[in-house]
């Protein structure tokens, strides 16, 4: 017991919401310290690390022909293996560094690291997830499912035998589970999320007002003017610029809410739809729990405006948006460095 009450106390351990438009590191005592965007650019000629995260992501469409700016990860799982393994270990490294101005005495070099991960991914990609880690610093790793992450992180009382629908909407993938006693009855993982919609923007602006936009100019329209149903008679407007594709010049338009509402459409109904799947093909003793206690969104994609609203009217049951969606498996994941029985009940074969 005293040994386990020192290892505690010095303990260095992570617990990382690896994700494919941002990464969040939370540090056993301190919570979240790290939050950045899954991206780093480097110089062809010699591999050099030129910048990661938040640095990185501002020379996206900006950079010369000899730096590319990449994201290592797409649909939710690890698209170029060495960049994200040199990520992660820059991550680590950082958040332990962070964590060390808090801690004088950091007891161990090489960290205990949970890892929050998809659920429909493939075991070639899991040891992906864990070899990088494990290159990257980590002691041990484990990985979690998202959907359970996410779960607790919202403070659902998954380990109890009631149903719970959570809806998980990230960058890559979205994924729709039903919780209940700590583990997954049924799941279902579509690779239609946040990246999707801002290509959406990006199709629509240049079929309808021949300019093509950058993906960070994606983005910030989505976030501005995004919503997945009518919220009020007052329209919204945003001065978009980019390069015409018909003389070649830089131009600006105006874009209404209604018309980001309409790019959006396609790729917000996948989601309302995924959702619909995984209620026909829940068990009716945890269907009538979900009746109960409703739908809880989660990740980034869930603070679409109206989107809790389209959802409720198409379900017909109640839906909320967990409390800071974008950090909820993040904290979900740290939640279980602090519980060893939760950690060995949740974590899923690497």
């Amino acid at each position: 017991m005293l040994a386990d009450q020192l290892f505690s106390m010095f303990s260095t351990d992570l617990a990382i919401d690896l994700g494919t438009a941002n990464t969040l590191v939370f540090v056993r005592g301190q919570g979240i310290v790290l939050h950045e965007p899954s991206v780093m650019a480097i110089r062809v000629t010699d591999q050099t690390v030129i910048g990661v995260g938040h640095e990185a992501k501002a020379m996206l469409g900006r950079t010369p022909e000899n730096i590319v700016v990449i994201r290592p990860l797409k649909d939710g799982v690890i698209a170029d293996f060495d960049i994200t393994q040199r990520m992660l270990k820059y991550f680590i490294s950082k958040a332990r560094q962070i964590a060390s101005g808090h801690k004088r005495h950091l007891g161990l070099d090489r960290p205990r690291v949970v890892i929050g991960v998809p659920s429909g991914i493939t075991q070639v990609e899991k040891r992906a997830v864990r070899d990088a880690a494990m290159q990257a610093g980590a002691r041990e790793v484990y990985l979690i499912e998202e959907p359970t992450a996410a779960a607790i992180g919202a403070g659902l009382p998954i380990h109890e035998p009631g149903g719970h629908l959570v809806v998980d909407i990230g960058g890559g993938t979205t994924e729709v589970a039903v919780i209940s006693m700590s583990g997954t009855v049924d799941c279902k993982s579509v690779r239609i999320a946040g990246d999707e919609m801002d290509e959406a923007i990006i199709q629509y602006i240049r079929k309808h007002y021949r300019l093509l936009v950058g993906e960070r100019r994606a983005e910030e329209i989505k976030i501005a003017l995004g919503s997945a149903y009518p919220l009020s008679d007052q329209p919204r407007t945003m001065e978009v610029k980019g390069r015409d594709l018909v003389d070649g010049v830089p131009k600006t338009i105006v874009i209404t809410d209604e018309e980001v509402r309409e790019a959006l459409r396609e790729p917000v109904m996948t989601i309302v739809e995924t959702i619909r799947t995984c209620l026909e093909r829940t068990p009716p003793e945890l269907a009538a729990d979900i009746v109960d206690k409703g739908i809880v969104l989660t990740g980034g994609g869930a603070l679409l405006r109206g989107l809790d609203g389209l959802v409720q009217h198409v379900t017909q049951l109640p839906v909320r948006v967990a409390d800071d969606p974008l950090t909820c498996a993040a904290r979900g994941v740290g939640k279980v460095l602090d519980d060893v029985a939760l950690l060995k009940k949740v974590a899923i074969p690497a």
